[in-house]
């Protein structure tokens, strides 16, 4: 049976990056990062895992990106659950820990001069109810008509 990882590769770059949310270069950024780690971290450890190191990146990209639960993941990839869960916490780790991939932080965000901001009023207003016990309510009509 062949892995997601294998029909993923045979799609366009377009296709790709709508369905993984990076780009083929980037994944294969990630993904060489992933092997150097896993590489070391496999000679002071005996049990290789069941999933190649791309499906890995896989199962984290496709819970970063559509935030499954981890028993879908468990499912979709035929690991437990918190073997799913520990697969993601390493790729996300490893990839924190070589600063190759980190996102813009907030200070430049706050430096671009071509932000746009946009407010929404979002205040409460009183929904309008009956009083519980009260003339009007339903209660009330029912215990007239008896």
């Amino acid at each position: 049976m062949e892995n997601k990882y294998e029909r993923i590769k045979r799609v366009t770059s377009n296709q790709f990056k709508r369905l993984i949310g990076v780009k083929q270069a980037t994944f294969e950024n990630m993904k060489a990062e992933l092997e150097v780690a896993y590489t070391a971290k496999q000679t002071r450890r005996g049990r290789h895992s069941k999933l190649s190191v791309a499906e890995m990146l896989l199962m984290a990209l496709e819970y970063w990106r559509q935030y499954i639960t981890f028993a879908e993941l468990a499912l979709n990839y035929g690991v437990a659950e918190s073997t799913a869960h520990d697969i993601v916490v390493w790729v996300e780790n490893v990839l924190i820990k070589s600063g190759e991939f980190a996102l813009s932080g907030k200070k430049i965000l706050l430096d671009d001069n071509e932000l746009e901001v946009i407010l929404v009023d979002v205040t409460e207003s009183p929904v309008e109810r009956p009083k519980k016990n009260s003339e009007d309510g339903i209660q009330a009509k029912r215990n007239d008509t008896q």
